[in-house]
């Protein structure tokens, strides 16, 4: 099982990101893909999630609209593009692989983790 993610760091309050998070065919060839954050002394919460086909995308409601995820098969990687970033996107974010095609917001339907991605937002 191989997760690699990559694409956190800091930026001011508007600013951009993109996070990737690279898996291996054997992990997530024909899984949905999801990414999910946690803040300090929060749990750790739902950000978005993209289905095996691409066709079905979920976001959480406090990102809807600034976020966007995607997926590239060839390197059977997972975007997820950050805009209009604010204090409160500050978290370490992780991707996680379903354990089916689709992908839902409850971390129970996820089987692999990968490791956390710091993103700060300064204001």
């Amino acid at each position: 099982v191989q997760l690699q993610a990559s694409g956190g760091g800091s930026v001011q309050a508007g600013g951009s990101l993109r996070l990737s998070c690279a898996a291996s065919r054997r992990t997530a060839s024909n899984n949905g893909m999801g990414r999910f954050r946690q803040a300090p002394g929060k749990e750790r919460e739902f950000v978005a999630s993209v289905s095996w086909s691409g066709g079905n995308t979920l976001y959480a409601d406090n990102v809807q609209g600034r976020f966007t995820i995607s997926r590239e098969y060839a390197q059977n990687t997972v975007y997820l593009q950050m805009n209009s970033l604010k204090p409160e996107d500050t978290a370490v974010y992780y991707c996680a692989v379903s354990r089916s095609a689709v992908a839902g917001r409850g971390l129970t339907n996820y089987r692999y983790w990968g490791q956390g991605t710091l993103v700060t937002v300064s204001s």
